[in-house]
């Protein structure tokens, strides 16, 4: 799938926008008096002040939440010295991380200098635009004089992420690896493969730790650091050791720990029974690890090990590391990065792992309960927890040591704003994917006749979110695959019109009558049915040959939805099928039905369609806040609309009392606290925003959830479909490629709890 991969990589940077991040103001620019205060004249009172006062310049402008990430292109990722242009990509991914994980706003800067004292006059001279200044993919020896000179020279915090980043997420692996182990890290036999800027960085870590120099033996790609070697540079020798000279198979044979941040496959297994008992193996090559993760486990059952992949326990990702450390940097505005505040970045990513999971990152991960263990040494990088934790260990350490200039108070405010600042990702988006992952199911892809839906199903085949099973003609699909040169080659293909599917035509027609012979279905016309693909997808769900399916890219949705109401019928107790769409907001993801299905619901209907979308919203594990939203609240208007919302709250009310659940109520009290705590205060609202938004038909709910995606700009995920018997959703014609891969990741969860529910229900 690498082929695959490194295409669509090119489509995801060039579609659309060009890049992966832009700038938005954060100030009212629609009058004229907004352009002036914005401009000319008003900028004219904060430049007089900041000028004054130079530090107002963080009052006034956005310089305390602005970092720098600077490269000049000498050594990114694995690629080397591509120059500047070419390394843009990467600082731009790094910016949105910066913004993803932590909220802090990003300006990638290019520098096409390769002499290190000119590059350091560079960034000298722009550094007064921000707040921090995040180095990257500059080639070591040079890397390590620029950030030095850096440090001495500007009063902001100054970090090169290759060197730093890696040595402080190991350095908590480490730190856990121990405790597990029952070893002092004083009596450690250390190995380091790699004498680049991470390893370097990483050993002199281990070094404030308590390791002791003379128990590490460090290689680069020419063999051991010693010191009657004459070609290493000033950082090398440093780390050379009085010993003579030997092999990487020598200085395993009784070591305790192994960093390999080198090249995949230099350690064998025969190497890895040199090593003490309990040995720590960090193989952090990427993509291929020193020795692979299922190599190292298969001879010794005694490791703790962790590499850089996402696909093994203990991951060392420095996402875990650089957004929280500047966070907290920046927070208090400190003049530098320090040690202290690198180690104390270290100890809050170690306790963590200590700590009982949150549900969402065991969901995540399709486990039951992670815990403190050889398989889980270090926080997994989707844990909400990390701003909290580790942005404020870091700020503390910096009012410690005294390179703090504004010094935190009120610690528990600091909290509820870190908090706060977590919703600007789209975690419900990364929890689908990963639970599918971890037990993909086979999905009937209805429209595969279309380029966009064979893209789709590429896409969920190389995530590993699904099984496609293409349905269409076969001739037809398999054209559009070469000419569009998709990886879809051993992906099955069904054509229900095809001499090969006969015998199923006449099974599936054969079912099909039994179910509707008293409603109007004869058997030649059930035979003629199971010519169409909509009529026999659903049937192979009926029957178990697949596990859910997707339909409707190319029809409308009452020809799509009507044939599976047919086949496959309601879930057991429900007396109505319903639509949900998921907007996802930065404050987290909002619920809206039914905005798909029934056009003018009685307020029994309405009952029914709060539970079936409540019961979904739970799916997501999230608990539901349920407004039936009116042009009214709460009596304030009369009419059919207020009357049947108010008497389906009322059931509610009676029949589900743990449910929250009000209204009749406008739309802008049930998602604004403090309007609701101000002119409604008895509502069982009390106390946060609805998140579920249960409109009186068909109409508003259609409108309000098509103006919040093109004026709101949000992802809206859907229909889902509430209330069959099997795992069926149905798309709006002209879905996109992402939204299509969207709904077929939601239909492999819905097959995925079917089955979970069937398992206990059979237990």
């Amino acid at each position: 799938m690498d082929k695959l991969f490194n295409k669509d990589a090119l489509s995801y940077h060039a579609l659309g926008r060009p890049g992966k991040i832009e700038v938005v103001p954060t100030k009212p620019y629609a009058t004229q008096r907004d352009l002036s205060m914005a401009y000319t004249p008003g900028v004219a009172d904060p430049c007089l002040a900041i000028n004054k006062n130079l530090d107002d310049v963080y009052k006034y402008t956005a310089k305390g939440n602005l970092v720098a990430v600077i490269s000049n292109g000498t050594a990114v990722l694995g690629l080397g010295d591509i120059g500047p242009e070419a390394g843009k990509p990467v600082m731009e991914g790094k910016g949105l991380l910066f913004k993803v994980f932590a909220d802090i706003d990003v300006f990638d800067i290019e520098v096409n200098e390769k002499d290190p004292l000119k590059f350091i006059e560079v960034v000298k001279a722009i550094a007064p635009t921000f707040g921090g200044i995040n180095l990257e993919d500059i080639k070591a020896p040079e890397c390590f004089m620029i950030e030095e000179e850096l440090k001495k020279a500007l009063p902001i915090p100054v970090m090169h992420d290759d060197q730093h980043g890696t040595a402080i997420i190991t350095s908590a692996g480490l730190l856990n690896a121990l405790e597990i182990n029952g070893k002092k890290i004083e009596n450690i036999k250390i190995v380091v493969n790699g004498a680049g800027a991470a390893a370097s960085s990483c050993t002199k870590l281990y070094i404030k730790l308590g390791a002791k120099p003379e128990n590490i033996l460090m290689f680069d790609s020419k063999g051991f650091l010693h010191k009657k070697r004459h070609d290493m540079n000033e950082t090398k020798l440093k780390f050379a050791s009085d010993l003579p000279d030997m092999t990487l198979t020598e200085a395993l044979n009784g070591a305790d720990m192994f960093l390999g941040l080198s090249v995949g496959g230099v350690v064998k297994k025969e190497m890895l029974l040199k090593m003490n008992d309990q040995p720590i193996v960090f193989a952090l090559a990427n993509p291929v690890p020193e020795i692979s993760y299922t190599d190292a486990m298969s001879t010794r059952d005694d490791i703790i090990m962790a590499t850089g992949r996402s696909d093994f326990p203990n991951q060392i990702n420095n996402v875990l590391g650089f957004p929280f450390i500047f966070r907290g940097a920046l927070d208090v505005r400190a003049s530098e990065i320090n040690d202290e505040m690198k180690l104390a970045a270290s100890h809050a990513l170690a306790q963590l792992a200590k700590e009982p999971v949150p549900e969402e990152v065991n969901i995540a991960f399709n486990v039951n309960n992670l815990k403190f263990g050889r398989d889980y040494i270090i926080p997994k990088p989707t844990d909400p927890r990390l701003i909290t934790r580790v942005a404020p260990a870091v700020a503390r350490a910096a009012m410690e040591t005294g390179v703090a200039r504004k010094p935190m108070i009120n610690w528990e405010a600091y909290n509820d704003e870190l908090q706060k600042r977590l919703k600007i990702g789209n975690p419900l988006i990364r929890q689908i994917k990963t639970r599918a992952k971890h037990n993909p199911q086979r999905v009937i892809l209805a429209d595969a006749e279309d380029y966009k839906m064979l893209k789709a199903a590429e896409i969920v085949l190389n995530e590993g979110l699904a099984e496609p099973i293409l349905m269409g003609n076969a001739v037809v699909i398999k054209n559009l695959i070469r000419e569009n040169d998709l990886e879809l080659d051993n992906v099955e293909i069904i054509d229900p019109r095809s001499h090969s599917q006969n015998g199923k035509r006449k099974q599936f027609a054969e079912a099909l009558f039994k179910k509707r012979q008293r409603k109007g279905l004869t058997f030649n016309a059930a035979k003629s049915l199971m010519m169409h693909r909509n009529y026999f997808a659903p049937m192979m769900l009926e029957t178990g040959f697949a596990d859910a399916m997707v339909s409707g890219l190319t029809r409308n949705y009452p020809d799509t939805i009507r044939p599976a109401l047919q086949v496959i019928g309601k879930s057991e107790g429900s007396n109505i099928v319903s639509g949900m769409y998921i907007i996802n907001t930065k404050d987290g993801p909002v619920f809206f039905a039914d905005c798909t299905v029934n056009k003018t619901p009685t307020p029994m209907e309405l009952v029914e369609i709060t539970l079936q979308t409540c019961k979904a919203v739970r799916e997501f594990k999230i608990t539901p806040r349920v407004a039936l939203v009116s042009f009214s609240s709460f009596g304030s208007s009369d009419g059919d609309v207020p009357r049947k919302q108010r008497e389906a709250v009322q059931f509610l009310h009676k029949n589900y009392p743990d449910l929250i659940v009000d209204g009749e109520i406008q739309a802008n009290a049930a998602l604004n606290p403090a309007l609701l705590a101000e002119t409604f205060a008895f509502s069982k609202l009390m106390g946060g925003a609805a998140n579920t938004l249960i409109f009186p038909n068909l109409e508003s709910a259609n409108i309000a959830y098509k103006l919040m995606q093109e004026l709101g700009k949000f992802e809206v995920i859907g229909p889902v479909l509430n209330g069959l018997k099997e795992a069926v959703q149905v798309l709006q014609m002209g879905s996109s490629v992402s939204e299509i891969v969207n709904m077929i990741t939601i239909a492999v969860l819905d097959a995925q709890s079917r089955k979970e529910q069937t398992y206990k229900d059979g237990r």
